[in-house]
């Protein structure tokens, strides 16, 4: 959560009572452009938070929603929600000195209003690990059972979220229904939950169907990224990414593959950084992760999500409000759009995805899948979930799928313990037409049976013809040509 108080301290000196000696000017925009400095530590580390009276938090963040619920809401809340906070703390300070008390440091009280605006308006406890750029992904496995997941794979404990697992569901149903233009519900009737948090994580939570509450937060630490980024990072070489960047640009429709966690969504985003600024096109997910609205890459784009509707079902079988993707499709066939992206594909989406791909060139995706052509059984399977037969189903990957992008993620343990992770590119299948229908496939990049990565196959002569027009060099690639 952004809110000011990570580059301005609200004092500057110790308190005394009376009125508040200093209130942050001019609060920036809610949403942030990169993890604020003064939460980035060491995780698990002793902090200043972790010696919190989290009841008092409690009492505090209640008595500042009191008094926003009675005010103006014309007005921005962040920016009254701090001078609220930065009254309640100095009035607790005020009352500790006139008890003889000790009076909180400027770091506590400056803590202590950061976990009230965290209670307000983020995830609470868990919010100083989301604003932590060292951390990738955040499990909570009941209240007082937290593991924090580092970029290269260690894994490290955290402190309790919460006190009790009744409070940690607490929260995670109050994001939830506040969620920033589709409130979701998280209950005994609803007890999965998909979220898209402020700055672009994306929680999943369950509960009432587990023994303890299961939390699971995935941040998404590349947002605007591109090929060439990518390549520095050894996740593909510069070959590989002219030939996707060249795919992209004659509008071959791609399905990036891998595993939970692999980088397939941040390879997509990279592979949308080649769109022509000006080309009209449209994003579809059911939490948008993407994100292509925000980069300023894009000049005309439509960012949509699904939402999936809350109380009892009606007669048709669908909950209040619920938006589905098919819908969201339908409706996007009448914004003139000339590209069309369905985010990720675990089941039925899959049927929105062919109509995507139908209404225009060159839509992309992402699917869970151990290697390339299992990622081609894995989109049949989604399909006949959606009760459309297998022999549609293979007709429908052959005829509008041309490439399948496989990541695969390693995690290496070394002498002394530590671990590291990388995430490479491993395949790249172009698909076409077959016999009967059924999709033929081409290894352009195939594994490399030792390291996994991607070494050169066999590209299709048509394929390099057609992507030389689009800047690729087919001289470039080292495998072989037919």
């Amino acid at each position: 959560m952004s809110d000011g108080l990570n580059d301005l301290p609200l004092w500057s000196e110790p308190v005394e009572p009376g009125p508040r000696p200093f209130l942050v000017p001019d609060l920036p925009p809610v949403r942030p452009t990169a993890p604020p400095p003064t939460r980035t530590r060491a995780p698990g580390a002793p902090t200043t938070q972790s010696a919190l009276d989290w009841e008092l938090v409690r009492v505090l963040r209640s008595r500042a929603a009191t008094e926003l619920s009675v005010m103006d809401l014309a007005a921005d809340q962040q920016t009254a929600a701090v001078a609220i906070v930065a009254d309640l703390v100095a009035a607790h300070t005020a009352s500790e000195m006139a008890a003889g008390r000790p009076a909180p440091s400027p770091a506590q009280a400056n803590a202590l209003a950061r976990a009230v605006l965290d209670a307000l308006f983020g995830l609470g406890r868990l919010q100083p690990h989301v604003d932590n750029p060292q951390v990738e992904n955040i499990e909570v496995y009941g209240h007082d059972h937290v593991l924090l997941e580092l970029a290269d794979g260690t894994l490290v404990d955290a402190d309790p979220v919460a006190d009790t697992d009744a409070e940690l569901i607490e929260t995670i149903a109050f994001a939830a229904a506040r969620a920033d233009g589709s409130p979701r519900p998280f209950s005994e009737a609803h007890p999965t939950l998909h979220l898209r948090l402020t700055g672009g994580a994306r929680l999943a939570a369950s509960y009432w169907t587990t023994p303890r509450p299961v939390v699971v937060i995935r941040l998404h630490r590349l947002v605007d990224v591109t090929l060439t980024d990518l390549v520095m990072r050894d996740m593909l070489d510069p070959v590989m990414a002219s030939f996707l960047a060249a795919s992209v640009r004659a509008g071959r429709s791609i399905v990036v593959s891998g595993p939970q966690g692999g980088g397939k969504t941040t390879l997509v985003r990279a592979l949308c950084a080649e769109l022509d600024p000006d080309e009209r096109i449209g994003t579809i997910e059911t939490e948008r992760e993407l994100h292509l609205h925000e980069t300023g890459r894009h000049r005309r784009i439509v960012a949509w999500e699904s939402r999936p509707g809350s109380g009892e079902r009606g007669p048709d079988g669908r909950m209040a409000g619920e938006i589905t993707l098919a819908e969201l499709v339908e409706g996007s066939l009448r914004f003139n759009l000339s590209r069309l992206i369905v985010g990720e594909v675990r089941g039925r989406e899959i049927i929105s995805m062919f109509q995507a791909m139908q209404s225009g060139a060159g839509s992309m995706s992402t699917t869970h899948a151990p290697d390339a052509r299992a990622a081609i059984e894995r989109l049949v399977t989604c399909a006949m979930e959606a009760n459309a037969p297998a022999e549609f189903a293979y007709r429908q990957v052959a005829d509008h799928i041309n490439l399948i992008v496989q990541i695969a993620m390693r995690t290496h343990t070394g002498p002394q313990g530590q671990r590291t992770r990388t995430r490479f590119v491993s395949e790249v299948l172009a698909v076409e037409p077959g016999e009967n229908g059924r999709p033929a496939t081409t290894s352009i990049w195939r594994a490399d049976p030792v390291s996994g990565r991607a070494v050169p196959g066999v590209l299709p002569g048509h394929l390099a013809d057609e992507l030389a027009r689009f800047g690729f060099e087919p001289a470039t690639f080292d495998g072989g040509l037919r």
